[in-house]
């Protein structure tokens, strides 16, 4: 069981049969068909030659089903990460040199390496610095960045930039050079392709095929184009009148390879690195999580990091690059009926025969037709409606996907992704920096205490009682001293002050000295300080102090203990306080102007 923990083929392997294999292969053909030209084009995409996305389509598959947990995620090349991968590399070497392909194996390497250690520490609570609607403002602005990158391919141009406002430039600067055939292929593809994506589905099913061959025929849609564009360009000798072909691609099993373990170049790509490790983390445990969801399946974080990892070490022995769990053909796995991993090393024994078989019939495959893939494939990753949501949910959630967005368009992935972590963890410090403190009163004739604000309450003179709704951490501890501070100086007659910290799950040293600050304050005032529902953990930890010692005032087990001891007040009978509750359960809370009606 200790061994099956770290290698979950163990686990389901030992539950296989006929059934599962039978679904398996089945998935496995339509991955295969899938993953072919997407292969081709998300090595296109990365700059590197087009055999470089079918080996890191084989070793890192192969590897992920032996570590990880997920039961459909595909692991391969994906879009965002082989824009992040051209990022990086483009600054340290020329595309097509040697020194390029090298950086990509490093930096699949390091990549793998980071992931491997987070999941042996147990760092996959890391990934959750990264907020989800940054996360969906990075892919957003990533789907346009590369999508515009794909034009020059599509108008058979020559073009670049690391950002929207350079592609879009050299583009313009070179549109007089199009070339009018290849423009034909790439429109053609492009729109046949979006036909397939939309309608050709409904089309098939009105024609009376059934929903799993309609399902099959819709995903071999890219590889219709491929055919088509391909034998149309090898008859009409296309590439001699100027359209760019995919050429030769070795007809081999991925080559044995080795990183580099240059000091210098380690040390150019250990921050892409990270980012890429980060960005395809939570993208693939997203897709994991959601598909085990839909089956009840259970997704270890950990495990996946490690299952990541080893993926990617694969692909740096293999002749790939950094590969993560890909959206699109894990949906399409997991439709066509994917019972375990093992659908995965089936895909990546078919693409291994591809690679050995079938890459001299790619020669003319226009690179028309690869960018259309592309184009199709990202456009569909971008959501402007992220933004309508969080304008009205979350101003500061807003600003952080806006500046996402216009930072990656206007600067780069690496600053866009880099932006993002930096928002997410000061989007978190600042919500945490100001907790939400309620002054909190008896609901009448229950044990119940609510907001003063939001409920019809009874409050005594003497007793000021504050509901801290957050953790205490160094990050908000002055903000509990000055709250308490001005609210001793509204010029009411206090006694004592409450603490109820039911919702404190932590309080840090720096919290700790903020309490003492206002223990000492009160208790020069002559004004008690009293804790109530503290959690056991976080009193355990008080308790190796002197805090509890030289507190000024008593810890209560309950609110209502803590308000019948320093009101006076008489405990009232079960009966009464049972109807009292089943009223307040069915009164509405009093408004206030600007509230949010709340129960809490």
């Amino acid at each position: 069981m200790s061994l099956a923990k770290y290698l979950p083929i163990l686990d389901w392997g030992r539950r296989y049969d006929r059934d599962a294999f039978s679904n398996d292969m089945i998935a496995a053909v339509i991955v295969t068909i899938m993953l072919i030209p997407q292969s081709l084009a998300y090595a296109l995409l990365a700059g590197l030659p087009p055999e470089a996305g079918i080996y890191a389509s084989i070793a890192p598959i192969i590897l992920y089903a032996i570590f990880g947990t997920s039961r459909a995620l595909a692991v391969g090349p994906v879009a965002v990460v082989s824009l992040m991968t051209a990022a990086a590399i483009g600054n340290i070497a020329e595309t097509g040199t040697m020194g390029y392909a090298l950086a990509a194996l490093t930096l699949a390497f390091l990549s793998g390496a980071m992931l491997l250690v987070m999941g042996v520490f147990k760092l996959g609570f890391l990934a959750n610095f990264l907020s989800h609607p940054v996360i969906a403002g990075f892919i957003t602005a990533s789907g346009i960045l590369i999508a515009a990158s794909q034009l020059k391919h599509v108008l058979g141009i020559s073009a670049g930039g690391d950002n929207l406002l350079e592609v879009l430039e050299t583009l313009f600067a070179h549109l007089g050079d199009t070339n009018p055939i290849t423009l034909v292929i790439g429109v053609s593809a492009t729109a046949f392709l979006f036909w397939v994506r939309k309608g050709l589905k409904p089309r098939l099913r009105a024609m009376g095929l059934g929903p799993r061959m309609s399902d099959v025929l819709t995903k071999a849609g890219p590889v219709a184009a491929v055919v088509v564009t391909t034998v149309l360009t090898w008859a009409l000798g296309l590439g001699d009148r100027g359209v760019a072909v995919v050429g030769e691609v070795p007809q081999s099993l991925p080559p044995l390879t080795m990183p580099s373990f240059s000091p210098e170049l380690l040390k150019q790509l250990f921050v892409p690195a990270l980012l890429i490790s980060v960005i395809g983390f939570v993208e693939s445990i997203s897709v994991a999580q959601t598909l085990a969801a839909k089956k009840r399946q259970r997704i270890n974080p950990d495990q996946e990091l490690i299952g990541l990892g080893a993926a990617n070490i694969g692909a740096a022995f293999t002749g790939g690059y950094p590969v993560t769990g890909g959206f699109a053909r894990s949906v399409v796995n997991f439709d066509a009926g994917a019972e375990t991993p093992a659908a995965g090393a089936f895909t990546a024994v078919g693409l291994a025969i591809a690679a050995v078989a079938l890459t001299p019939l790619v020669y003319f495959l226009p690179k028309a037709t690869l960018a259309a893939t592309i184009i199709v494939a990202v456009l569909s990753l971008v959501d402007f409606s992220i933004l309508k949501k969080t304008w009205g949910y979350s101003k500061a959630d807003f600003f952080a996907v806006a500046a996402t967005i216009l930072l990656t368009l206007g600067f780069g992935v690496e600053t866009g992704v880099s932006t993002g972590v930096i928002l997410s963890i000061g989007l978190h410090l600042y919500k945490t920096s100001k907790p939400h403190v309620a002054e909190v009163g008896l609901v009448p004739g229950t044990q119940h205490f609510r907001n003063i604000n939001r409920h019809k309450v009874e409050t005594h003179e003497d007793l000021l009682t504050l509901r801290v709704d957050e953790s205490l951490y160094f990050v908000n501890a002055r903000y509990l001293e000055d709250l308490i501070q001005d609210r001793l100086a509204s010029g009411q007659r206090i006694k004592n002050v409450v603490l109820m910290c039911s919702a404190v799950n932590e309080i840090d040293f720096s919290a700790l000295e903020s309490l003492e600050a206002i223990n000492t304050r009160l208790k020069d005032l002559g004004i008690g300080l009293h804790l109530s529902e503290v959690k056991g953990p976080v009193t355990d930890r008080l308790g190796k102090t002197h805090f509890l010692h030289d507190l000024n005032g008593r810890v209560f087990q309950s609110q209502y203990d803590a308000w019948r001891t320093l009101t006076g007040a008489p405990r009232p009978n079960p009966a009464a306080e049972r109807e009292a509750e089943r009223n307040a359960a069915t009164e509405a809370p009093a408004q206030v102007s600007g509230a949010v009606p709340n129960p809490a």
